[in-house]
């Protein structure tokens, strides 16, 4: 899972590692947490305008829904079965790169999770990297304002996250070269190897 991530960099270190430039200068900020369950605005890469980095609400909500309140449920999609779940199905190959440099998981020091230590997780040298994920845009009926979301795609942990997380999953860290797959609408199914995020480093925080 993944309910917490960091964005640490400054703007023009995105923009050279991305090749793209941030769309809106007032949305952008720097953050050693974002809490999923605040629905931030961070920023992201959609296939649609892939030279241009925005700044989407964390949390989708599908065109289709009454109100805001299915975003709680729907920070993160589970690779295995995204093409199914009525809330991520038609965003499937709606893909944008989510932007950030480390994510936070709890590892339980005992049976009944009562003892926590936080653990960040980041490539070497704090890298940049991108998070597969899926977007959508909803229009509320009652304002007409648009709402433009997204949720970070979850797969199996791979070995490093599995010795913290005790449900042994994690977000889909993109290797650099794939990214443009990802965009591309390359099928969703093959991004789910443990390689990605091979490189990640775990530290107790």
């Amino acid at each position: 899972m993944c309910f917490h991530s960091k964005q640490s960099k400054e703007a023009q270190e995105l923009e050279n590692r991305f090749k793209a430039k941030i769309e809106d200068m007032s949305s952008f900020e720097t953050t050693e947490h974002y809490n999923a369950f605040a629905y931030p605005k961070t920023p992201i890469i959609t296939d649609v305008k892939q030279d241009v980095i925005q700044h989407f609400h964390w949390g989708l909500i599908p065109s289709w829904a009454k109100d805001v309140d299915i975003r709680k449920y729907t920070i993160n999609a589970r690779l295995e079965t995204i093409k199914e779940k009525p809330s991520f199905r038609n965003s499937v190959n709606k893909r944008c790169l989510v932007i950030a440099d480390g994510f936070y998981e709890w590892k339980w020091l005992d049976s009944a999770g009562k003892k926590k230590q936080k653990y960040l997780l980041e490539l070497p040298n704090h890298e940049l990297y991108a998070y597969g994920g899926i977007y959508s845009e909803w229009v509320d009926k009652s304002t007409g304002e648009i709402l433009y979301t997204y949720s970070i795609v979850t797969t199996d942990a791979n070995e490093v996250v599995s010795q913290i997380h005790r449900k042994k999953r994690m977000p889909i860290v993109l290797k650099e070269e794939d990214e443009r797959d990802w965009l591309g609408g390359k099928d969703i199914d093959g991004f789910g190897y443990p390689e990605y995020g091979n490189g990640l480093v775990g530290r107790a925080v």
